[in-house]
Parts: structure tokens; sequence; C-alpha cells
């Protein structure tokens, strides 16, 4: 828009000038001929009482030299009475011209090699004489480059003050919409304290004043969701404190052990939740240097976790790639409920005694995390992938897979799901090593060709 408004201004001054200056140009051009004439014709003057009085050669010679004009004046005698043409001075002009100009009897210029000359004809007794007086070229453009100059130095001073002009207009107005379009992507990247300075032109300032009440209409219902959110945690902790005390007059069986270790374990989840509601700033910045878990050891706890009750039901377990620590830049609690969102699924949509893998593969800038199953699928994973639908059995919310599909995106990578070995599901996470954008739309084809390569 900056360099719109420029390109706008510099055409219309330009056009402007151009309008006025070449006009004016050639009304300077003329009033210097006209200048070079007039004086012409004072000279010419000078002679004419002398022709009135006397019609001496010798006379007339020296009025012509008085005059000061050097060899540019002529004086042409006519022929009569016996009497022959006489011509004074150095003549320029054609018979032809001198000729009319004593038959019409009137003044008129004619063109002569390096410049004109002014033919006045003079009415005597003797008859007509025509003063010639000379003009040079020099003399008719005489000040004409100059006024030209100055002309053109105007000319160029309004259009770079025009120029100029414009462009700080473009900048008083396209400064507050590059504030805009920041303040956007900034909001937009979570950062909920970004505002819009309200100035600049009008509708600039109604858009910013529009934006900031927008951005705090979100921090408040944000606001309102974390209290929401932590309100329905609390309302948990009482059916959590039944479950805890029923847990703990179980006796001492491995089954009530496991049953307390789940409760505990809930109730830890229950107050999470509520801190990170209770939090006034929202987590957008990406882990520091040194953050993260160890994947394989993350993994061997849940598998150990999730072994026990896999054995009540008959279900084989496998795990592979956990023998080596594999550091990614995730959160331990967060790569813990993502994996627990996993296989609770496999538990609660699976019949008992199928069994269930989880694969760790490391590689130099991803790691994937596969956690596969020998059950009947997943009919329509872009459907499962969506938040709050789910897989479309009963139970499902898909928020499940949302959470692992988040966790996987913080990290600059996706989830896909896809059949596994086993025949069942395959839930792929791919979670990206080096320092890349979050996941945007249309990375998908980006990520398979890494994928590729890595299999490669």
């Amino acid at each position: 828009m900056r360099w719109a408004l420029v390109r706008v201004c510099l055409a219309v001054t330009t056009m402007v000038v151009v309008a006025f200056a070449v006009p004016l140009g050639l009304v300077v051009r003329e009033m210097a001929r006209d200048r070079a004439f007039s004086n012409a014709e004072r000279e010419a003057a000078v002679v004419v009482p002398a022709l009135s009085i006397t019609t001496d050669r010798e006379e007339l010679e020296r009025v012509v030299a008085s005059a000061g004009v050097d060899d540019g004046m002529a004086v042409h005698l006519p022929a009569g009475d016996g009497r022959t043409a006489v011509d004074l001075g150095r003549r320029r002009a054609a018979d032809t011209d001198i000729a009319a100009v004593r038959k019409l009897g009137r003044a008129s210029t004619a063109e002569v090699p390096g410049g004109s000359v002014l033919l006045q004809p003079v009415a005597l007794g003797l008859g007509t004489v025509v003063v010639e007086v000379y003009v040079p070229e020099s003399e008719v453009t005489n000040g004409v480059g100059t006024a030209w100059a100055v002309l053109a130095g105007v000319g160029i001073a309004l259009v770079l003050g025009s120029v100029a002009v414009a462009d700080r207009l473009g900048v008083r107005m396209v400064r507050p919409a590059r504030r805009l379009v920041e303040g956007a992507h900034d909001l937009g990247e979570g950062k909920l304290g970004a505002r819009v300075p309200e100035e600049g032109p009008n509708e600039l300032r109604r858009a910013a004043v529009a934006f900031n009440s927008m951005a705090d209409q979100v921090v408040q219902l944000l606001a309102n969701e974390r209290e929401l959110a932590a309100d329905l945690s609390h309302r948990l902790r009482t059916p959590l404190t039944v479950l805890r005390l029923n847990a703990a007059s179980l006796g001492d069986s491995p089954a009530a052990e496991q049953t307390r270790t789940a409760v505990a374990q809930l109730e830890r989840e229950v107050d999470t939740i509520i801190r990170t509601a209770r939090e006034a700033k929202p987590q957008t910045a990406a882990p520091g240097a040194g953050a993260g878990c160890d994947a394989a050891e993350v993994v061997r706890e849940r598998m150990a976790f999730w072994s026990a009750l896999a054995e009540d039901e008959g279900r084989k377990v496998r795990t592979a790639g956990v023998d080596r620590p594999v550091r990614i830049p995730v959160a331990r609690a967060d790569l813990a409920a993502a994996l627990d969102a996993l296989l609770g699924n496999v538990f609660r949509h699976t019949p008992e005694g199928t069994a269930f893998a989880v694969d760790v593969h490391n590689s130099e800038d991803a790691v994937i995390v596969l956690v596969s199953d020998a059950g009947p699928g997943i009919p329509d994973p872009a459907t499962a992938m969506a938040r709050g639908r789910g897989s479309g059995t009963t139970g499902s919310t898909g928020l499940g897979l949302d959470i692992v599909r988040r966790l996987a995106e913080s990290t600059g990578g996706d989830v896909r799901i896809g059949r596994s070995v086993l025949g069942g599901t395959e839930i792929r996470i791919w979670l990206q090593l080096d320092d890349r954008e979050p996941v945007r739309r249309g990375h998908r084809g980006t990520v398979r060709k890494r994928r590729r390569a890595t299999a490669r």
C-alpha cells in the first residue's frame, strides 16, 4: 500500500508538472523572441530621422556607424530619378524579401543563415527605404535555456517533494496495519497479552480498537474456561476420596494394590488439572534447552503399569527400542498421559486376549513411537482424529487421540493412524527433535517424505 500510494502520487505530480511546465517553457521562448525583435525595432528607429533629412551615402554611413550595431544593420535605398539602388552596410536579406516589404509597406522578418533579419520600411520622398536589422539566433534564445533549467528544477523538486509526502503518508497508514498484523500473529501464537496501539487513520484506529476488544474477550473466555475446568476437576475429589477409602479396605492382594495405585495416580492427575487451570499464564513456549524426558524410560514405566492388567485379561505384550535412552523434547507427564490414553483405548476398544505392542524408533531428527494392537482396527481414522468425535464406538470421545496429536504437533511432528503388522490399529507418533516451526496445515506430505527417507 505504501509503494502504491507513492507510485500514484508520482504519476499525478509528473502529469501536473508536464502540463504546466511545457506551455510555460514555450511562453518563455516566445517572450525571448519578442524581446529580441523589439530591440531590433528600436535600433531601426535610430536611423529613421537621418533618412528624412538626407540621403547622402557618406552621411548615412556615419549614422549607421553611430548607431553602434557594427555590421548588424543595413539600409536599402530605392532607385529613381536616374539613380541606382544603394545598399549601406552588410546585406543579408534576399532581394525578393526587400522588394516585398517595400511593396507592402509594413515591417516583416525573414530567416537568414545564423539568425533572422527585421525589415523595417520607411516612406520618404524619393521612395520607400528599407532598414535591415540582423538578429542573431543567440539573441533570440538568450535566457531560454536558463529559464527551462529553472522550470525543470522546480518540476523535479515538486515531484520529489510529492513523493516524500506520499511516502510519509504511506508510512502513517502502513505502520498501524503492520502492527495489527503482528498483533494478530502474536495472538494466534498464544501471546494473550498482545495488543495494538490505537493510532493511525480512522479506519485502522477502529480496526485496532476492535482487535483489542476481541483480545480482551479471548482472555476472558480462556479465564472462564480455566475456572470451569478447575471447578469440574474439583468436583471429582469427592468420589475419588470414596474410592481411596474403599481401596484401602481391599486388603493386600495384587489387585487391591493395583487399584490403590490407580486411585492415587488419578488423584495426582486431578490435582495437576486443577493447578494448571488456575495458572494465569497459558503455556505457549516450547521447552527450553535441557527440557524433555527419556522416552524409553517412560515407555518401560507405563508398560509395567499396564502389564498387570494385560496379564489378567490374557493379552500378550511386546516392547521394542526401549533398551537405551531416547531423549525427546516432551515433558515426562505429557508423554505418560499420551501413552496412557493410547493403551487405555486398547483395553477399552479391543476384546480380552488381544495382543498389543509399543515400539520406539530413534533417528537423528525424530523419534517415532508406535502403539499397535491385533484388534478389529479403526474403520474411519480421519473421524477418530477429530477432537470430540472419537472412533464411533461406544464410550469414545476422541479426546485421547487429541491429547496425542497435540503432544506430537508441539514438537513439529504429527500423528498417523494405520494398519499394524498385528492386524489391528497402529498409532504412529512422530516427535520432531530439531528446532522447527510448529505443525501447520499442509505439512503432512513433507513428513511422509521424511518417514520414507528414515525407513530407507
